[in-house]
């Protein structure tokens, strides 16, 4: 099997928007080369991704991350035995994950009540189904549930999100999954200061009174900006989660349209923010990641005859070569999808090609890597 990387970098323009808040509910932000810049966090953009999945992927190959992980279980327990009640079932669900350790007893219950693990916890779907189908057949048979075999089938079966993203279970390190993906946090490529939208809201009925004046104030902050956006997927990590060349080149065309066509939801109804990539520009590797973010290390400052788009496809294309030919990294392969004439500087970086024939072609190359006939 051969080493295989795909690195992903995109240049994406978003308009006065609210993507990802802080605490405060101010668009996130972060120092970088001495200024301040818009950010997105890599958890916001992962979400995104995931959600995307939903339109891609089956939902076999999909998998759930919530602390009711008793109500999921219990609901596929009756699915198998619809004569269960809802008592019956929630008490079998409680009965798996006790036993596995991922939950504890409610020793007070005196009504229906689903267990829940004390965190956020990170099952395939096709995981909940074999641990419903174990409850099951402990019951019919009168045997035991075996701890082993439940975190055996816990361990086993891993979706694509779990691949990609990995899991982290705090009080059974065993069954943890390193994730096979890396989404850096997407900042601006120039400095930015968030601004203040000052609105009111008028209340409907008050034309038929003589009071005047809105019916509520308030403020939301934002900020426009030209995002660069990194995200790495370890192919051969990915290729023994799933445990498949098909599932890993699959899972790779998904996550390659999802980057490129989600977008994190903040405040998405005030500001209609949704936007596609100005630039997306994928290099597959047979060596490590290389994350060229150093290209915006000054910050682009736009001015009459060229704005943000255009001076930070030159940069990166400039950034691009500089650093692959200073360490000898010279990509297997190359693709590039892009949009108008401000992004031309980056038509040299590899085949300019559709999005959908770039994920194909991407996934053509990533088969071949791991030695399934095209």
């Amino acid at each position: 099997m051969n080493r295989a990387i795909i690195d992903v970098y995109a240049l994406h323009t978003v308009p006065p928007s609210n993507l990802n808040r802080d605490d405060t509910g101010s668009p996130k932000t972060a120092v970088y080369g001495g200024v301040r810049r818009a950010r997105v966090s890599s958890q916001a953009w992962k979400r995104a991704i995931r959600l995307a999945f939903k339109d891609l992927l089956d939902p076999t190959e999909l998998g759930e991350r919530t602390k009711r992980v008793g109500e999921s279980l219990a609901v596929r327990i009756q699915a198998l035995d619809p004569n269960l009640s809802d008592e019956t079932a929630a008490t079998m669900a409680a009965e798996v994950f006790v036993t596995v350790g991922l939950a504890k007893a409610d020793k007070k219950k005196t009504e229906v009540k689903y267990v829940e693990s004390g965190y956020l916890l990170f099952l395939s779907h096709q995981q909940l189904d074999n641990l419903a189908a174990a409850a099951l057949d402990a019951v019919n048979t009168g045997t035991p549930l075996d701890k082993n075999r439940l975190k055996a089938l816990a361990n086993s079966d891993h979706s694509v999100d779990i691949a990609m993203f990995g899991r982290m279970v705090a009080d059974m390190t065993d069954i943890n999954v390193d994730a096979a993906c890396q989404v850096a946090h997407a900042i601006s490529v120039h400095a930015v200061d968030n601004e203040f939208d000052y609105f009111t809201a008028v209340d409907d009925r008050k034309h038929d009174m003589a009071e005047t004046g809105a019916g509520m104030i308030g403020t939301i902050e934002f900020n426009s900006s030209t995002l660069y956006r990194y995200a790495t997927v370890d192919v051969n990590a990915l290729h023994e989660t799933l445990g498949s060349a098909p599932a890993a080149v699959a899972a790779v065309k998904a996550f390659l349209t999802a980057f490129a066509r989600s977008m994190p939801t903040g405040k998405q109804n005030t500001f209609a923010h949704r936007t596609l990539p100005d630039a997306l520009v994928v290099r597959l590797r047979d060596t490590q990641p290389i994350n060229l973010v150093g290209a915006f290390e000054t910050p682009i400052r736009e001015t009459h005859e060229a704005g943000r788009i255009k001076l930070a496809a030159d940069a990166l294309a400039d950034h691009t070569v500089a650093v692959e030919n200073a360490y000898g990294e010279q990509p297997v392969a190359s693709w590039v999808t892009r949009v108008g004439d401000q992004t031309a500087a980056l038509a040299d970086l590899g085949k300019s090609t559709t999005l959908g024939e770039l994920v194909n072609e991407v996934a053509e190359q990533v088969g071949l890597a791991l030695g399934q006939p095209a």
